[in-house]
């Protein structure tokens, strides 16, 4: 027997060409041509049916996209089917349907979902592409058998539909925030830039007034490694914090209280003397007068002479809806002097968008609190109310309320209270004439501002005290109807 050499693959075989294999090979067994016969009657009988579909390019959110579904067949056509694939293929969802029998086509998705459109009986429009269409798609396409011309030969073929998204939100705030204010120690500061919607993962760096910031790369630790408490965050950065000297450490604690405040408002003017080895200055005691506005200011002595280092990490998050959420983080040693007023950027860059997403923020210490008491009519027995109701600046990040009685402890016992708002419950006559302070700081600088509480006699409490043969005059029943807002402030950055 003779060996016949195969067809190359999509070579049609007649007759003739059978001929020819007999006459090139030589002799041939009757069985063998026999086969021969069988397959290219059986090819006759079938057809022939090839499908392809062009790739199609990555496609931004709310565009419209076309599957165009090529095919070849000298059969004729019974229907042709899209399929979207899920799952990694083992799902697949019919989308739409061309009935070449009856020529009619119908979508299989629910009405409100209903968004294809038959452009010609192979190609299919989507408009108004989302995140969720993003996937693989699959052509189907069905010829009768020519033989019985009751099966269906199917041929198929598949395309890739990448949807971008750019980010539709970014952000920036200051980790570990609200945060105090370090007069002679050194701190860590970070930035938190959050970009989200994206997909894929945009690319994110920051500038500071308006020149990118060259940077070192980290990596950033696992949440594990952290252990989920800000002082293992502190301690994972990768800079050397500055330990306090003597000189520091013996001048922080000669200007603070035993409730570790300052004891005693100064001018801006200290009076200067000279120590062996190096240059102090000692503030001198100023008379607190009210209402006259004391400020002062002294910066911390361990500032750096030359530009910081900024240290960069990301980290990216997958979402459900196949977008990307991604934070990063800028790090470096805070320079209250250098560093205040400074305008930080963070910019987005994404193949979905012409030009980048910017949002910004400018370092400000806060300067001139203002407070609001209410009522403006407090008497012996009502809650007051004092509460921070801006300041003078736009102040990043945001700041650290702290409230403390001047000479005393508050009205509940405690040394200090934090929040933005500090509530006096039923004030009695004791209060009057009280100071109150409060310390707005953040890591960039410290104001602090005293309001003094004037408490007047309450009517209604006194009629059930009163003796009737020894009234007392209209002014001792009704006092001033007022209350004295005065603030002194002092800022330290």
């Amino acid at each position: 027997m003779v060996g016949i050499t195969q067809p190359t693959p999509g070579e049609h075989v007649n007759a003739d060409g059978v001929w020819d294999l007999l006459q090139n090979k030589g002799k041939m067994t009757v069985f063998s041509l026999c086969l021969l016969l069988c397959a290219d009657l059986l090819d006759l009988a079938v057809g022939y049916l090839t499908v392809t579909i062009e790739p199609l390019p990555p496609v931004v959110v709310g565009e419209t996209v076309t599957l165009k579904c090529n095919f070849k067949t000298d059969g004729r056509l019974r229907e042709i089917v899209w399929y979207r694939v899920t799952d990694g293929g083992t799902i697949k969802q019919k989308i739409f349907t061309y009935d070449a029998m009856f020529n009619t086509n119908y979508s299989h998705m629910e009405d409100y979902r209903r968004r294809e459109d038959l452009v010609y009986q192979s190609t299919v429009r989507l408009p108004e592409v989302r995140i969720s269409d993003n996937g693989p798609y699959e052509c189907h396409v069905g010829i009768y058998d020519r033989a019985t011309r009751e099966k269906v030969v199917l041929a198929s073929g598949n395309v890739f539909l990448t949807v971008m998204s750019p980010p539709n939100n970014i952000s920036v705030v200051a980790e570990n925030t609200p945060a105090p204010f370090s007069r002679y120690q050194a701190q860590n500061f970070t930035l938190l830039c959050t970009a989200k919607g994206g997909k894929p993962a945009p690319s994110v760096y920051f500038k500071r007034d308006g020149e990118l910031i060259e940077v070192i790369s980290y990596t950033e630790p696992s949440t594990l490694e952290r252990g989920g408490s800000s002082a293992g965050v502190r301690g994972a950065r990768p800079l050397i914090s500055r330990d306090l000297d003597d000189t520091k450490l013996h001048r922080s604690l000669s200007l603070l209280d035993p409730e570790g405040r300052s004891a005693r408002l100064y001018t801006e003017s200290p009076q200067r003397f000279h120590t062996q080895g190096q240059q102090a200055y000692e503030p001198s005691p100023a008379t607190e007068v009210i209402p006259e506005t004391v400020v002062s200011r002294e910066f911390p002595r361990w500032v750096h002479t030359t530009d910081p280092l900024y240290y960069f990490s990301h980290t990216h998050i997958p979402q459900s809806d196949g977008s990307v959420v991604v934070q990063a983080r800028l790090t470096w040693t805070l320079n209250p002097q250098l560093d205040n007023d400074a305008l930080f950027s963070c910019e987005v860059k994404h193949p979905a968008l012409s030009m980048p997403m910017q949002t910004e923020v400018t370092l400000a210490a806060p300067k001139g609190p203002k407070l609001f008491m209410t009522p403006s009519r407090a008497k012996v027995g009502d809650t007051v109310h004092i509460s921070v109701q801006g300041f003078q600046n736009e102040v990043f990040p945001e700041p650290l309320f702290t409230w403390t009685r001047v000479g005393g402890r508050l009205l509940d016992g405690s040394a200090e209270r934090e929040g933005k708002v500090l509530i006096l419950e039923r004030v009695p006559a004791e209060l009057n004439g009280s100071m109150y302070r409060c310390t707005a700081q953040n890591p960039l600088g410290s104001t602090d501002t005293h309001t003094r509480l004037i408490v007047f006699e309450n009517p209604s409490m006194m009629k059930n005290t009163q003796n009737p043969n020894n009234r007392a005059s209209p002014m001792d029943v009704f006092g001033l109807m007022w209350i004295a807002l005065v603030t002194v402030t002092v800022e330290l950055t």
